[in-house]
């Protein structure tokens, strides 16, 4: 029988149960407790053959954090998928839709600034 290991995620809920607080562990690094404000988690069910996912973000997690948040997920599923695949060309469509999808987040703050701007706040 092969080795196993835990990874625990501990969430605190508020009174309307949104997130507060996302800490987790995992027995082969660190004992302690590690803060998160977002986590994304995917197991694949090949019975089914389909995704089952867990997401969630706390109250503190700012929209650019969002937007870091994928964009660093969509490179490493790039990244990811030309390791597993053979397909490297579609994980280079995969971290270009990423730039993409980041760059248009960027022009959307620098608009809202500017337009924020204009009106004097």
């Amino acid at each position: 029988m092969g080795k196993t290991s835990n990874i625990e995620i501990k969430v605190t809920l508020d009174d309307q149960r949104v997130p507060e607080k996302l800490e987790w562990s995992a027995e082969e690094g660190s004992e302690r407790l590690n803060q998160a404000k977002a986590m994304m988690l995917a197991f694949w069910d090949g019975a089914d053959k389909t995704a089952l996912r867990i997401d969630l973000w706390t109250k503190s997690m700012m929209v650019d954090e969002m937007a870091d948040f994928f964009f660093q997920t969509m490179m490493t599923m790039a990244d990811t998928y030309k390791r597993a695949t053979p397909y490297h060309d579609m994980a280079e469509d995969l971290k270009q839709f990423a730039n993409q999808f980041y760059k248009k987040f960027q022009d959307k703050l620098k608009q809202e600034e500017a337009e924020a701007g204009q009106k004097g706040l």
